[in-house]
């Protein structure tokens, strides 16, 4: 799929082609700031842009703060928020403060390593960028399990160093191409999730219904396999037929996947696992699934099921439960 995030890719870009660069990152907000922390504007030496830090409330006054700093060669702080006097000039009309860390490519974050980054997002290699003021600029593989996780870019505890999350786009797998399937890939999509579709019946996971989708006619358990597993990417089965999603669940349980959800009813839901415990698993391993799929909000039809079911793989995903 497409990145809605190509904002590394493109300031690389302009500084290779001899415009300049620069790298604004919201660092810090405070009240209903409009962008979360860890977004992004690209600024070319020529006033080009690329992303956002606000949804187009400081845009203009970043840029001009940019472009000096492009010039000056050296790193800058902004801070933007609202009051009467500002709040339709230089300042955040819908309420809310952020801070917003300005870095020169080449000057101030060296080419080199935004390579690196973008080689690394492009691997689908989570990755963090710790950077701040008076940092020494790195990237960091390794530790910060919850931030990964969480998809949470912030400030470590010291105050001074940012760490950034570049985490790999999100992936969807849904086993089962069903009739809420079909509502639910393209509001998957919208919300940036590249999606899959494993299906063995061929005229449930046809061209006709799911145009220009992904479908793979395997079983799921080989599908996934296949595929591959990791913490970017959520589970969603909608057959509730053992057959279909029992494979597929054992391979979830055994993966760091961060969503597991599974259609049927309770009671299907407890005898479900019920065989998974047969087959091995502990009640805190099952304990992952979610089941009935979806947050309550009394779904009926295929669509409002899928509205659910994305509700609640947004809450796991950005807060773990």
């Amino acid at each position: 799929m497409d990145r809605f995030d190509n904002i590394p890719e493109t300031a690389l870009a302009w500084y290779r082609a001899g415009k300049g660069a620069a790298l604004a990152t919201v660092v810090e907000t405070w009240g209903s700031a409009p962008r979360r922390v860890g977004s992004q504007l690209a600024i070319s030496g020529e006033g080009e842009i690329a992303g956002s830090v606000s949804g187009g409330c400081v845009e203009g006054a970043v840029v001009a703060e940019a472009l000096d700093a492009i010039e000056a060669g050296h790193p800058v702080m902004l801070q933007y928020g609202v009051s009467d006097g500002d709040a339709f000039a230089v300042g955040l009309a819908c309420g809310g403060t952020i801070r917003v860390l300005v870095e020169p490519i080449g000057s101030v974050m060296p080419e080199g390593l935004l390579a690196d980054l973008v080689l690394a997002r492009e691997a689908r290699v989570p990755v963090a960028y710790i950077t701040g003021i008076q940092v020494e600029r790195r990237l960091e593989r390794d530790g910060h399990r919850t931030r990964f996780r969480m998809d949470r870019s912030g400030f470590e505890e010291d105050g001074t160093s940012f760490v950034a999350i570049h985490n790999p786009p999100l992936r969807l797998i849904l086993v089962g191409a069903v009739h809420i399937a079909q509502a639910l890939v393209p509001m998957a999509r919208i919300a940036g999730y590249d999606p899959l579709l494993i299906d063995p019946r061929e005229s449930f996971g046809s061209e006709a219904r799911f145009p220009g989708e992904t479908v793979l006619h395997d079983w799921p358990d080989e599908g996934i396999r296949a595929f591959g597993l990791d913490a970017r990417t959520a589970l969603v089965l909608l057959t509730h037929d053992p057959k279909l999603d029992d494979p597929a669940l054992i391979e979830a349980l055994r993966s760091d996947v961060f969503y597991i959800g599974a259609l049927g009813s309770i009671r299907t839901h407890a005898k479900r696992l019920t065989r998974l415990q047969e087959a091995g698993f502990t009640e805190a391993e099952t304990a992952r699934i979610h089941g009935p799929i979806g947050l309550d909000i009394g779904a009926a039809s295929p669509s409002e099921i899928a509205v659910s079911i994305l509700a609640e793989m947004t809450r796991v995903l950005r807060k773990g439960a």
